[in-house]
């Protein structure tokens, strides 16, 4: 049983390690992944022996052990860690990500009704310069801060729709501009 549950236990960790990876990974291309690390925006270049190639500005998500698809984005040319949602009409940022990325909480405007898992609250619509997932980058996109109520940084349709087209399968999601 010991050995068992110590097999589990390593198994669980190396999922965890390699889900890491797999969050972290914003563009394949010609089965090279290159990694941004979100602390010095800093690129590593690996290549998975069955990694997907995604075409010039295309980006690659894959899913997390959540079932979930995060990724890095660079907004404002600084990295956010999102959830992809397709159910958000808007790029929607919590008040932490929104000051991180260089937006002044004391300047918004509060009177945007959003929905969120807490109910309907206020937020603020700004519109940001640029989002960024990997290759795949809109300029002039549509985004609501949120200042409660949102544990994490949204990436909704105000950036998806106006990519060339988004994929999601079983393990990925494909992001093309």
């Amino acid at each position: 049983m010991r050995k068992v549950l110590g097999l589990m236990v390593v198994a669980i960790a190396s999922a965890v390690v390699t889900g890491e990876l797999m969050l972290n990974m914003p563009r394949i291309g010609q089965a090279a992944l290159a990694v941004m690390h979100p602390s010095d925006g800093a690129q590593t270049t690996v290549s998975p022996p069955d990694a997907p190639v995604v075409p010039a500005g295309g980006a690659y998500v894959a899913k997390g052990a959540d079932g979930h698809f995060w990724a890095w984005a660079q907004i404002e040319g600084r990295p956010v860690r999102v959830l992809i949602d397709t159910g958000a009409t808007a790029v929607a940022l919590t008040s932490d990500d929104a000051r991180r990325i260089g937006v002044d909480l004391t300047k918004l405007i509060y009177d945007r009704p959003v929905n969120t898992a807490q109910g309907e609250i206020m937020a603020a619509s700004i519109t940001l310069g640029g989002v960024a997932v990997a290759g795949a980058r809109v300029d002039g996109v549509d985004a609501v801060v949120v200042p409660k109520g949102l544990s994490t940084s949204l990436l909704g349709m105000s950036y998806l729709g106006r990519l060339d087209s988004f994929q999601a399968s079983r393990n990925a999601m494909i992001l093309r501009q």
